[in-house]
């Protein structure tokens, strides 16, 4: 399977078990969130939502686009470290989130 197929799956993946977590949201963030600058948008939204908002619509549009997809990605820290507070079981969705950094950093 070529990376940016890849990629796709992933993202859909994540976005099904954000969904089976009840992470996935309905509405957007007000624009004034998705607009910081903060790594992950810290500062405005939760990381889930940076995920749903932010990370995969980007990913979805440079791949429809076939704009090179970034050669490297670190979100499977933050991930933990984020998700390690939440109730839920998020073991699948960090694996998610793993496999789409190593996707990510796989040179094709």
């Amino acid at each position: 399977m070529h990376r940016t197929e890849q990629v796709s799956v992933l993202l859909l993946k994540i976005r099904t078990e954000m969904e089976a977590l009840e992470l996935w949201q309905s509405s957007p963030p007000a624009p004034e969130a998705l607009a910081s600058t903060q790594p992950f948008c810290v500062d405005t939204l939760h990381f889930s939502e940076w995920l749903q908002w932010l990370l995969i619509p980007r990913l979805q549009e440079m791949i429809r686009r076939e704009i090179p997809l970034p050669q490297s990605s670190q979100i499977q820290p933050m991930a933990e470290e984020v998700f390690k507070q939440m109730q839920a079981d998020t073991d699948a969705l960090l694996d998610l989130i793993e496999q789409l950094d190593k996707t990510l950093c796989t040179l094709h």
